[in-house]
Order: C-alpha cells, then structure tokens, then sequence
C-alpha cells in the first residue's frame, strides 16, 4: 500500500492481512469473527478480539495518520457487527486492473487498438505476485487465484488484439514467454501456433500444437480442445482465413477452452 507515492510500513503480518480481507470485501462490512477467523486462519487465541482492536488502530494510524481520536469515520470503519475498509476501487490496484482487463475484453472484437490499450494500462498495473506477503495463508487465496486468473486472460486477449492488429512480431515474444508459464492454457498455444504460422513459420506452429497436445496429455490425460484441432487442420490445408488480421475465433475472448487450466502467479 502507497499514500503520496511512498510505500507504507504495515507491520507484521496479521495487520496486513487485516488490511486485505477488508478490501477483498470491496466496501462491505466485515464481521469480527469473521476477521478473527481469517488472520488467524481459524485458530485463534482466547485474546484475539482484543488483539484484532490494536491492529485496527495500528491499521489507522499507518494509513490515516491525521485522523482525530475516536472520529466516527475514515478510511476503517467500525460498522454494526464488523468493520469496513471506505476506499475508492479506483484507488485500489486490483480493482483497476480488473476493471480496465474487463474492459478491453469487451473491446476486443471491434476495436483491437483500444482494447489493447486498455489491457496494456491493466497489465502495467502488475509489480510482483498478487498480495504476496499473504500467499501461505488462506486469508487471499481465492482473491489470488481470481486476480491471476484474470491476469492469464488478459494476458491472451493482449496478444489477441495485436494479432488483429498486424502485431505478429510483437505478440510472438509475449505467447512464447506465457505458453512456459502456463503449458496447459489452451488458448495461449492457438494463439502462438497462429502468430508462428503468420510469421512464415508453418513448421514450428504445428511443433507448438504437438507441444499442446503432450502438455495436456501428461498433465491432465485430456487430447487438445476443439480450438486447437481447428487451428491444426487450418494450418495444415494453409487456410486462408488464418492471414485475416482479426479472422480466427482464437482472438476472441473467452471462447471455450475445456482444457485451459487455472493460472497460477499483482497487484
């Protein structure tokens, strides 16, 4: 967390998880037990009630340093049973770059420049793991896996939008360096394989296929999905739909996929 630029001192570890199963909520009110439950990760102390009203206030003194003694509001909140975290999703990393993610995959079929400016601005918004500090603990799991997720998509519907765009050069790096971080994601290798083809080199998108198919044997025992068998035979018989700058189904988002697997590596 950030205020004016510089980098804030949360302190230990149960203060930062405090911190993000508020914002996790998005604005809704947390209840204590349920706060109790998440930063202990079910295995609290007879204390911990106690304890959890010092992280508050350490909580509000790291990000809300001018706030007055016992001021009904700011930025944490108690709140009937709970507290609540009053922030702006603007103003919140994660919130950006799904909004701006989400947003370019919308964009994408009709205006690939824009929707790859706009997941371009989602992706920069990534400067290491989603909510690292947190990742052995169960408090962010489901938030990670969400925000990673959405961080595989994004990243296929970039390299979509430069593929509609001409791209292939510029999109061909990018699909190398995510079909190693994620083997088993379907799309990723149509899209590589079509960026290789487009690039004069039949030979090796068909390599990367085969590559797919052992990928998706040995790990989940699955054959390619009908994404990747189309893209195979179009590159086998020279399709001429596959040189279309945006004429191939695997630039569209969130087709089916069966054998895509769920990422794993924000903001």
């Amino acid at each position: 967390m950030t205020r004016a630029g510089s980098e804030l001192d949360l302190g230990g570890t149960r203060v930062k998880a405090l911190l993000a199963t508020l914002l996790i909520a998005q604005g809704r009110v947390v209840t204590v037990d349920r706060i109790v439950e998440a930063i202990w990760d079910g295995r609290s102390p007879g204390s911990a009630v106690g304890t959890l009203h010092s992280y508050v206030t350490k909580l509000r003194r790291t990000i809300e340093p001018d706030r007055p003694p016992r001021a009904a509001h700011g930025f944490v909140d108690r709140q009937g049973p709970g507290y609540v975290l009053r922030v702006r999703p603007e103003s919140v990393d994660a919130e950006r770059f799904t909004a701006l993610a989400e947003r370019g995959a919308r964009l994408l079929n009709d205006d690939p420049i824009d929707a790859a400016e706009h997941l371009s601005a989602a992706l920069s918004l990534w400067r290491g793991p989603a909510y690292a500090d947190l990742r052995n603990s169960e408090v962010a799991a489901a938030e990670i896996a969400r925000l990673e997720s959405t961080r595989l998509d994004a990243r296929q519907d970039h390299a979509a939008a430069r593929l509609a765009m001409g791209a292939d050069a510029s999109a061909l790096s990018d699909l190398e360096a995510l079909v190693r971080e994620h083997p088993l994601a379907e799309r990723a290798w149509e899209l590589l394989a079509l960026a290789l083809y487009r690039s004069g080199r039949q030979g090796d998108a068909l390599a990367a296929l085969r590559s797919a198919r052992d990928h998706l044997l040995e790990e989940l025992g699955v054959d390619p999905g009908p994404g990747l068998r189309a893209m195979e035979t179009a590159i086998l018989k020279q399709d001429p739909e596959l040189n279309g700058p945006a004429s191939w189904p695997g630039a569209q988002p969130n087709g089916d996929q069966p054998g895509t697997a769920a990422p794993a590596s924000s903001t």
